[in-house]
């Protein structure tokens, strides 16, 4: 069949919307009509050049939900009409990772941004050229073949729009609150980069009983957005923001800094490696350039010799088919904010459009309709 998806022809590079051919789906495979997709930093950065992809062409996107059409010989625990979201890394319940729990370290995580499918080989081709897809999903499209380890069922009562932002942001910042740092009721938790990866790690705090939850954010509308989540106090200037948290803790510092922002650097982490206690942690959940390397401002001794902790955030370090059902199941018991964090939607064609919103700060998430037109 034929479907029409966003498509990355070179890195650097803008989106181009266009008609690409999709093949039926393989013995493991479902097709499936997408209805919504979020606009993720993490693509954006396959089309500044910031991370380098596998290959081109590549259709992007990874946070995504719609309805199965068609299942593989293969294919058992889903059915014609059941609602999916979509997970950017590959569960195989196999590996030694997926066997401790921790689904989010799949060893099939190291093929995403290779293009391909699990499988082997591409499901979408264009004048006769194959397309990849990243993390072997590729959300921008009308119509997608996902295998099944890539996609997770949910209650069909779910609103598919609202359910597609689990499948990345909600998840990987709620869980970099709860799970990376690990916030307990009262603790003070510095939150750098409020959009739609930082706002839900806001939302993991608060919902974990941290007394306060600072915001730093230079956008101009996260003053007014970032409360609405939970956060207490908002600044736009870290030094602010760090000084704010030592006044209220005697000068200790917060107990964990989570970072969320765009484009992180070596120098990011150390100050938020500064701006916390002894014991405290650093999560590092947003992605740096990765040619990136060094850390200034880290001392080796007070390394040791104050026990802080610099920790790495993959998916809200934890496994998806556990977390985007409770995350749906707080969201419907009104416990956690979802429809909010959409700012704005978007038709397929207004991706590169989009895109530039988010970068202007304008967004929490802004989401892709495909019935939008």
């Amino acid at each position: 069949m034929k479907t029409r998806a966003a498509v990355l022809w070179e890195a650097p590079g803008k989106w181009t919307v266009q008609e690409v051919d999709l093949d039926e789906p393989g013995p493991t495979e479902v097709l499936v009509e997408m209805v919504a997709t979020g606009l993720c930093h993490s693509d954006d950065h396959f089309g500044t050049g910031d991370l380098q992809i596998g290959m081109t062409p590549m259709v992007g996107g990874h946070e995504g939900a719609g309805v199965v059409r068609k299942v593989g010989t293969e294919v058992h625990d889903l059915a014609e009409g059941d609602h999916i979201v979509t997970a950017f890394i590959p569960a195989c319940g196999k590996c030694r990772w997926c066997a401790m729990g921790m689904q989010n370290l799949c060893d099939y995580g190291a093929i995403i941004l290779e293009g391909a499918q699990p499988t082997g080989g591409f499901r979408m081709h264009a004048d006769g050229t194959d397309v990849g897809t990243v993390s072997t999903l590729g959300t921008f499209a009308q119509w997608q073949v996902y295998d099944q380890m890539s996609v997770v069922k949910i209650d069909p009562e779910v609103p598919l729009d609202v359910a597609c932002l689990v499948a990345c942001g909600v998840a990987t910042g709620f869980g970099s609150a709860t799970n990376a740092a690990a916030v307990r009721a009262g603790d003070v938790v510095l939150v750098v980069g409020a959009g739609g990866i930082g706002m839900n790690a806001v939302q993991g705090a608060a919902l974990s009983g941290a007394a306060h939850v600072v915001v730093v954010d230079p956008a101009p509308a996260k003053k007014d957005f970032a409360p609405q989540f939970g956060a207490t106090e908002v600044f736009t200037d870290f030094d602010e923001a760090d000084a704010f948290v030592k006044s209220i803790t005697n000068g200790q510092g917060a107990d964990s800094a989570i970072i969320c922002i765009g484009v992180v650097s070596g120098a990011d982490i150390g100050r938020a490696y500064g701006a916390i206690r002894k014991g405290g942690t650093v999560v590092v959940t947003g992605i740096g350039k990765d040619t990136d390397d060094g850390i200034p401002g880290i001392n080796a001794f007070t390394l040791a010799m104050f026990q802080k902790r610099i920790q790495g955030a993959l998916y809200g370090m934890a496994s998806p088919r556990e977390a985007m059902p409770m995350l749906l199941r707080l969201y419907q018991s009104g416990k956690l904010k979802l429809e909010e964090l959409i700012t704005r939607r978007y038709s397929l064609d207004e991706i590169n459009e989009a895109y530039d919103d988010m970068r202007e700060g304008i967004n929490i998430r802004g989401i892709i309709e495909f019935n939008r037109s």
